[in-house]
């Protein structure tokens, strides 16, 4: 089953083109990865952002210095607390946005070129991994499925 798995990570890092889309526009896929996470027209904590990013809140400081210095964000700081800052997707990042999502979501030659009764088959099975719910948190290198707590 590993087999299967490290196939489809390996189908997903080398045929998407997004990464390349997001070093065109002078980012990371890190940084790609903030700025889809963010909600157009919807300030998003700083902590919620890091929390999303599952990565500490420091780091998401750099994160978003980033994202800000091309145009892509604004922070300010939150119009219920002052001590919170939040961030919003500017329109040159929802134009960065765009072409992130085309990028991910344009499927790779060596899908569409596959026969049509293969490619039902496929969206079979992945509907149906899609809809088992959502993954449960595990420590990485097992195979738990729920969490299990220790005496």
């Amino acid at each position: 089953m590993s087999e299967v798995w490290r196939a489809l990570v390996e189908l997903w890092t080398e045929r998407n083109r997004w990464a390349w889309v997001a070093g065109e526009l002078g980012m990371s896929p890190g940084h790609a990865k903030a700025l889809l996470s963010l909600t157009p027209g919807a300030p998003a904590p700083m902590r919620a952002l890091a929390d999303e990013l599952h990565c500490d809140a420091s780091f998401v400081t750099s994160i978003v210095d980033k994202l800000e210095e091309r145009g892509y964000v604004v922070r300010s700081p939150s119009s219920t607390d002052r001590r919170v800052k939040t961030v919003v997707i500017t329109e040159a990042g929802m134009r960065a946005r765009e072409r992130l999502e085309a990028a991910m979501y344009e499927p790779p030659r060596e899908l569409l070129e596959l026969p049509e009764t293969d490619v039902r088959v496929l969206h079979r099975i992945v509907a149906r991994l899609h809809t088992a719910g959502p993954c449960t948190p595990c420590v990485p290198g097992s195979n738990a499925q729920s969490p299990t707590k220790s005496a």
